[in-house]
């Protein structure tokens, strides 16, 4: 029985995208034999430094296509929401699974909305894009960093003088904690990180026998709203680190694609929208009207 190597994290979250990878694979293939390889990236052992001090090339995904590159990983399960817009040269992904919800939600001690918060409430994230839209949105809000899987933030929160924290629908539902969500962000107050809520699959782009054993399991409709958003992102060189937000959503095959780029303080907020057929095109447009409107000086203000 030939073995099928899946790279993945090894957080409880991380490794329940493996573990869901490998269901519906053995599912389809039940001859097949597939086993996971559990990971540790950088970003999982750099915990007392806020992301974006880091640098962001591949922190939550360098070791696992270190593993496909030589051959010692099949595939590779990704929260593609930390994937870099560019792969390494070799790689690529093959497989966009059905996306979960891609918003925010908000997990406040109380059952309090982010609205009905008093002044000067405390929020825990360590996420520059949830912090800008919240500022813009609440100037009054105070943030303290928050790293760790999701477990280990839940843990702070009920053990500190937090109000509330922030995190991604996702990850929240996927490990069934849909009971402790106070409330989902509407995207007029909080736009999603680029590629959130799918699980993205990467191989060596020569191994066509992995693409072929993969393909029932891409959903094209996340594909080309993903795609719009990658091509945002790539448009504008941003990073996971970086106050931008998109999401698409398709209908009839096309693609609504809604762009944001902020300031860190939250005093500039820009939006732009543009629809098409084109994924990496109406990225394109959506990036260059973000441009007109003053992006790329409000993103050199960050990077320096």
């Amino acid at each position: 029985m030939k073995t099928i190597r899946i790279g993945t994290r090894d957080s409880l979250l991380a490794m329940w995208q493996a573990e869901w990878v490998k269901s519906q694979l053995t599912k389809s293939y039940p001859r097949l034999h597939f086993e996971l390889v559990p990971m540790k990236t950088k970003g999982d052992k750099i915990l007392d430094v806020p992301l974006s001090k880091i640098g962001d090339k591949g922190l939550f995904t360098k070791e696992l296509e270190q593993g496909l590159l030589s051959d010692e990983l099949d595939m590779a399960v990704h929260s593609l929401k930390d994937m870099p817009t560019l792969l390494p040269k070799g790689l690529t992904i093959s497989t966009f699974c059905e996306r979960e919800e891609p918003r925010d939600v908000f997990l406040s001690k109380n059952g309090i909305a982010l609205e009905d918060l008093p002044t000067g409430a405390i929020i825990g994230t360590s996420s520059l894009r949830r912090k800008s839209q919240l500022k813009h949105y609440r100037p009054d809000f105070v943030f303290v960093d928050l790293r760790g899987n999701l477990q280990t933030r839940w843990r702070k929160l009920t053990e500190s003088n937090m109000d509330g924290i922030v995190l991604a629908a996702a990850g929240v539902k996927r490990l069934g904690w849909g009971d402790r969500i106070t409330q989902i962000l509407p995207e007029n107050m909080m736009l999603s990180a680029v590629g959130q809520g799918s699980i993205a699959i990467e191989i060596a782009e020569q191994r066509s026998d992995i693409r072929e054993l993969l393909s029932p399991l891409n959903h094209i409709e996340t594909e080309l709203a993903v795609r719009a958003e990658r091509s945002l992102m790539r448009k504008l060189e941003g990073g996971c680190q970086v106050p931008i937000g998109a999401l698409a959503q398709v209908v009839n095959e096309q693609i609504t694609l809604r762009g944001m780029v902020a300031s860190l303080d939250g005093v500039r907020l820009i939006k732009a929208e543009a629809t098409g057929i084109d994924p990496d095109a109406v990225g394109i447009e959506v990036a260059e009207r973000l441009v007109e409107l003053g992006a790329l000086s409000i993103l050199a203000e960050i990077r320096t």
